[in-house]
């Protein structure tokens, strides 16, 4: 497989931060998860640009082999992970001294079941084959990510892992992390990046002020998995 591009935190976490992928707001902005924030994460700029998505998918490519998996498809939540689904699984295959016509699939999702016809045509364009690993960008309470599991699950996809790009490490209203949730689900959940980790960098590199800090503070004292320290860096 493509080896070219490896995957180190450091190196992962500085790219996010120098293509803003993770910034600040003065208000707060509502998630899709209900809640509240004062920063996001937003992969848009780097799905957007063809060479950077190429990096991205190869760092996913390299960030597979280093936990042990080797899927037959990389598969990506619709929309957010589609595009860098779609590349990665191209580059997968092309790495793969056996391809050929047939060896492997490129899957995509749909963002609303097509109403009639069996799961194939229902939640996919193209379905998932094999060993399948799930591509998020964010997560953040989990939602759209183990719905999409619930699809590939009903589809009877054989879902192996999910990769979350960046884990804002929150808690949901049963204060369970995604990666409790989806191991519920049998499957294991992995980040490439995480909000502990990114967050002070982030704050020391684009400095919002000491208010949005303790108002991040406070929402990871209520949501998050574990503590976040700004203001005091």
């Amino acid at each position: 497989m493509c080896r070219n591009m490896q995957y180190n935190p450091a190196d992962f976490n500085q790219f996010v931060l120098d293509n803003d992928v993770v910034g600040f707001f003065e208000n707060p902005i509502t998630l899709k998860s209900g809640r509240q924030s004062n920063w996001y994460v937003n992969w848009r700029k780097v799905a957007g640009d063809v060479i950077l998505t190429e990096q991205l998918a190869r760092s996913v490519m390299d960030f597979s082999l280093r936990h042990s998996l080797r899927p037959d498809t990389f598969y990506g939540v619709p929309a957010g992970a589609t595009k860098l689904a779609v590349l990665t699984q191209y580059l997968w295959a092309k790495g793969d001294p056996t391809h050929g016509p047939g060896t492997h699939t490129l899957a995509i999702g749909r963002e609303k079941p097509k109403e009639h016809g069996d799961p194939k045509d229902k939640f996919f364009v193209g379905m998932p084959r094999g060993r399948t690993v799930l591509i998020e960008d964010v997560t953040t309470t989990g939602g759209s990510l183990l719905r999409e599991i619930e699809k590939c699950l009903e589809a009877r996809v054989q879902v192996v892992a999910a990769i979350g790009l960046t884990n804002r490490m929150e808690l949901n209203g049963d204060r369970k992390s995604v990666e409790q949730l989806v191991k519920e689900r049998g499957i294991p959940y992995f980040a490439m990046s995480n909000a502990p980790e990114l967050l002070p960098l982030a704050y020391k590199r684009l400095q919002p002020g000491r208010n949005i800090g303790l108002a991040i503070e406070k929402e990871f004292v209520e949501f998050g998995v574990q503590p976040v320290r700004l203001v005091s860096l």
